[in-house]
């Protein structure tokens, strides 16, 4: 016995199929929704909260032990006149390995699960999606950075008896190396990026951390003294130390300098991004 067939309705203007109405109303995307949707990614994704964590507690852990050490066994006349917020470096240094791992994979581990194919079918603005990991990212990059280093940084100049800091100082040591260390992640995204792998960005990147400070300790010969200098000043280890006034030399980056170049850094990268972005394949 067949079924009576209903009769389809005539097609709307302009619709391609007729009989059917979608009852979830149809929008233009825009970098709104984008936004969304990378941050409900890395929310949702437990490696994440765990790198996260890790960066927390290497922060938090370290900088307490160091303030607990030094606050017990110096004093002012000890410090050299030197604030307690410079013990903060110590943490964040090991914590930027936990920022850079994460940057990398918040755009190389979409490429090596296949998941960049789904991502793309939603959103086909490729300059789009990329800047909206960078925006999330950024964000939850320096908000943890941001509480890690000002809860050590008050714990610190609570624990040791060292000279006052002042407002400068404070600054610099939150919001400064905040913005810093975000930077170097927003970085590390761009780089997983253009590489697309992330075994080979995160290698990168740790490399660039590390590569040029450990070279600058080798070069004994005094006609590498100019290139041992000048490694040593701008290595990503002594441009952190800056941001709490305690640098390798007394030349070289100094006060914000070393946000600023970092900045640059970025910007030449995530163009560079953005433009094999556009002519790649996915």
């Amino acid at each position: 016995m067949s079924t009576p067939q209903t009769p389809m309705s005539p097609a709307a203007p302009g619709m391609p199929y007729p009989g059917y109405t979608s009852p979830i109303p149809v929008v233009r995307t825009n970098l709104g929704h984008a936004i969304a949707s990378e941050w409900t990614k890395m929310r949702s994704v437990r490696s994440t909260m765990w790198t996260l964590g890790v960066f927390v507690a290497l922060v938090v852990g370290i900088g307490l032990l160091t303030g607990t050490v030094v606050g017990g066994n110096a004093t002012e006349e000890d410090l050299g006149g030197e604030s307690a917020l410079a013990l903060g470096f110590f943490g964040l240094l090991l914590g930027t390995m936990c920022v850079i791992t994460l940057g990398v994979l918040t755009t190389a581990s979409e490429y090596g699960t296949g998941m960049i194919r789904t991502t793309m079918t939603a959103c086909p603005s490729r300059g789009r999606v990329l800047t909206a990991k960078a925006i999330v990212f950024f964000a939850v990059a320096f908000t943890v950075t941001l509480v890690s280093s000002g809860l050590v940084a008050v714990a610190q100049v609570g624990m040791v008896d060292a000279r006052e800091p002042s407002g400068g100082e404070w600054l610099k040591a939150t919001v400064g190396i905040s913005l810093y260390i975000a930077l170097l992640g927003l970085l590390s995204l761009v780089i997983g990026s253009i590489i697309r792998h992330s075994a080979g960005a995160i290698t990168i990147m740790i490399g660039a951390v590390l590569a040029p400070l450990v070279i600058a300790l080798f070069m004994f010969s005094s006609s590498l003294e100019d290139v041992r200098t000048f490694l040593l000043e701008y290595s990503i280890p002594n441009q952190l130390g800056v941001f709490y006034s305690n640098s390798l030399s007394d030349t070289g980056p100094s006060g914000w300098d070393p946000l600023w170049i970092m900045l640059g850094i970025t910007a030449a990268a995530f163009a560079g991004a953005y433009a094999l972005l556009e002519r790649r394949d996915v």
